[in-house]
């Protein structure tokens, strides 16, 4: 797999060997490693922590619910705001077509899976969780990747208990979430040469904006919908 400069195609990444390299703790798997464990410190420090301009997602939920004392209310206008910079990204993505692609594709990737993060974390919250607890951040980005979760568990040794919510009663060890962790982001990053074929319909300027901006959305409202289940509201009184 070419894309993102990894230099590996999906053979040498597939997901168990993944999984394999991971739970070894590997630090010499070259520059697809040192990919994934810059993917996994983005989505936590940037798409869930926050920086710089970029709000935290305890911020957006705390605002979201002062504006929409109505917690359900809350999630439905984090959700909106966040499709709206999907949207933007994936527009200004396709925007200047093939010539700007090489260079804008593997920012939006790491750019939509950040707001992605933000957004189901920020959901989390405003449900009752408590978003510092290492097993909800690894429940958020498990989230991610959908129906792949329960395997990427099953094949890290951790036992599905259901919602991805419920991994905060388990009390996991720290090495156990690393596992998890990196085993979203090589299955983040496996999977994103598959996502990238159906993006070169952006190979036109302008139109390809429009494109890019209508996958963009569409794949983060599949992610809101599955977090919207994934954590289901929690009896705290909010």
């Amino acid at each position: 797999m070419g894309f993102l400069g990894l230099g590996k195609d999906e053979s040498e990444v597939a997901p168990a060997s993944a999984l394999e390299q991971a739970k070894a703790g590997r630090e010499d798997s070259g520059m697809f490693a040192g990919a994934v464990t810059g993917l996994i410190e983005s989505l936590l420090d940037v798409g869930i922590d926050g920086k710089g301009p970029f709000d935290s997602a305890q911020k957006v939920a705390d605002v979201k619910r002062a504006e929409k004392p109505e917690a359900e209310e809350a999630v439905d206008a984090v959700v909106r705001g966040h499709l709206k910079l999907a949207a933007a990204g994936g527009f200004v993505t396709g925007l200047g077509g093939f010539i700007t692609l090489p260079v804008a594709l593997p920012a939006n990737v790491v750019e939509f899976y950040v707001v992605a993060t933000r957004m189901v974390a920020a959901i989390a919250s405003l449900r009752g969780y408590d978003i510092k607890q290492p097993e909800i951040r690894s429940a958020v980005l498990l989230t991610l990747v959908g129906a792949d979760a329960d395997d990427l568990l099953k094949k890290a040794g951790v036992a599905s208990t259901g919602r991805l919510a419920n991994l905060a009663a388990q009390r996991l060890p720290g090495p156990a979430m690393m596992v998890v962790n990196k085993a979203v982001g090589f299955r983040l990053l496996s999977t994103a040469g598959k996502k990238t074929l159906t993006r070169f319909g952006k190979g036109v300027p302008v139109i390809g904006g429009v494109l890019g901006a209508g996958l963009d959305g569409f794949l983060l409202k599949k992610i809101a919908d599955h977090a919207r289940h994934e954590f289901p509201r929690r009896n705290t009184g909010i």
